[in-house]
C-alpha cells in the first residue's frame, strides 16, 4: 500500500528514516533537516513523504525563509532504488509551484556514482514538467584563501534611498548575462529585473547599511556591491556594473571591497554564487580567491 502525504508534529525521524548515500543534495553538505526545521525554513506542511507499507521510499523538502509563506525552492529529494516513479507522484501531489535547486558536488559529472545519482533527480524532476534552467557555481571564501589588498580604483558610498538604488539596478540588469535577470527580462524588461534584485535585497536578513555605490573619482557610477547575509551564511549578495563601465574589471574591484566589509565585520566564510555561463563573473570569483565547493542545478 502507497501513501503519499505531508509530515505531521514528530514525525522527523520518519522523513529522515530513509537510507541512501548522500552522494547528492542538500545532505551531501551536512544540512541538517531538525536544526531549519526548529528555524521555521523547512515546514511539516512543505515536508512530503512517500510510504510503501510504513516504510519511506521517497521524500521532498521545500525551502524558504522564515517569514515566507509560501516554499521558494524545491531542495531535498530522494527515492529507493527502483522508486522513482514514486517520487513522480510525490511531487505531483505535494503540488507547490518553485524552482528545484539540486546541490552538486565539484566535477560531478566526472564521477560515475554522482553523475547516476543526480541524473535520477534531473530525470524524476523532468517528468512532473520541470526543465533545466541553469547551473551555477558555488563558492566559499575563509581566511585560508587569498584576500586581495583593495585595487583602490573606486569610491564607495552608502545610499539610504531605494529608488537611487532602484535606478542603478535597471541599468546594471541592461544586458546582464545571469540567467535569472535574462528571465525577468523577458517578462517585464529591465523594470521587472531590477526590482526583483531589490526585493531579494530586502529579503536577506542583514544590514542595510552595507550596501554600497561604486563610483570612479570623478563621480561616474560603476556599479553596486552588496555584503550581506543569507539564512545560511554571509554572502556576495549582488556584484552589478553599469554597461556604460564594463570592460574595465571593475566587478573584481566591487567583489573585493564585499569581501573586505565582511571581513571587517568579523565574517571568516563568505558564499558567492554565478552561473557557469557568466564566464567573466566566474574569472572574477578565481581571481579574487573564492574557490568552488559545490555545483547547483536549477530546474523550473
Amino acid at each position: 500500500m502507497l501513501e503519499l502525504r505531508p509530515l505531521t508534529a514528530g514525525e522527523e525521524d520518519l522523513f529522515l528514516s530513509l537510507q541512501e548515500p548522500a552522494l547528492v543534495g542538500v545532505q551531501s553538505v551536512g544540512r541538517d533537516y531538525r536544526e531549519l526545521l526548529a528555524l521555521g525554513q523547512y515546514r511539516l506542511e512543505w515536508t512530503w513523504v512517500a510510504l510503501r507499507d510504513g516504510a519511506v521510499v521517497a521524500r521532498a523538502a521545500w525551502w524558504a525563509g522564515p517569514d515566507d509563506d509560501a516554499p521558494m525552492a524545491l531542495d531535498w529529494l530522494d527515492f529507493a532504488p527502483g522508486e522513482d516513479g514514486t517520487a513522480v507522484e510525490l511531487l505531483r501531489k505535494a503540488g507547490f509551484d518553485a524552482e528545484y535547486c539540486l546541490v552538486l558536488p565539484p566535477a560531478w559529472r566526472d564521477r560515475p556514482e554522482t553523475r547516476a545519482a543526480g541524473e535520477a533527480r534531473v530525470d524524476v524532476a523532468q517528468r512532473v514538467g520541470m526543465r533545466p534552467f541553469i547551473e551555477r557555481l558555488n563558492y566559499l571564501w575563509t581566511p585560508a584563501n587569498t584576500l586581495p589588498p583593495r585595487p583602490g580604483r573606486l569610491e564607495y558610498r552608502p545610499e539610504a534611498d531605494d529608488d537611487v538604488v532602484l535606478d542603478v539596478l535597471r541599468r546594471i540588469a541592461e544586458g546582464s548575462l545571469d540567467a535569472h535577470d535574462r528571465r525577468s527580462r523577458e517578462k517585464g524588461g529591465v523594470d521587472e529585473a531590477a526590482r526583483d534584485n531589490l526585493e531579494f535585497l530586502h529579503w536577506m536578513p542583514s544590514s542595510r547599511d552595507w550596501w554600497r555605490l561604486a563610483f570612479t573619482p570623478s563621480g561616474e557610477i560603476v556599479g553596486l556591491t552588496v555584503p550581506g547575509r543569507n539564512y545560511t551564511r554571509p554572502v556576495i549578495g549582488i556584484i552589478g556594473v553599469v554597461p556604460e563601465q564594463r570592460g574595465n574589471r571593475y566587478a573584481f574591484d566591487l567583489l573585493v571591497e564585499a569581501t573586505h566589509l565582511l571581513v571587517e565585520a568579523g565574517v571568516d566564510r563568505i558564499g558567492a554564487e554565478t552561473d557557469t555561463t557568466n564566464t567573466p563573473m566566474a574569472a572574477t570569483f578565481r581571481r579574487a580567491g573564492y574557490p568552488i565547493v559545490q555545483e547547483r542545478l536549477y530546474l523550473k
